[in-house]
């Protein structure tokens, strides 16, 4: 997978957002890139649509996560 084909993938449901880390570890393993652990989802979620849901938090912190691993990525295949 290239760089620009996996900064396309959204962050939409908890299967995305992992498929997205899977496809961003792959690629940089790759490229000789050390990306950090991805957030782990949320097991505490009640389903009740709370404001402030546990899923808010972890795509909060997948969406940094993204976008550091894109910039990681992007650095090297620059070179």
């Amino acid at each position: 997978m290239r760089i620009e084909s996996l900064a396309r993938l959204t962050l939409s449901d908890g299967p995305s957002a992992q498929a997205f880390f899977t496809d961003a570890q792959v690629l940089a393993a790759q490229c000789g890139v050390a990306l950090r652990t991805p957030p782990p989802e949320p097991t505490t979620c009640c389903g009740r649509g709370c404001n402030g849901c546990v899923w808010e938090g972890f795509f909060a912190a997948a969406e940094f996560w993204r976008e550091d691993a894109l910039k990681a990525l992007r650095a090297v295949k620059a070179f």
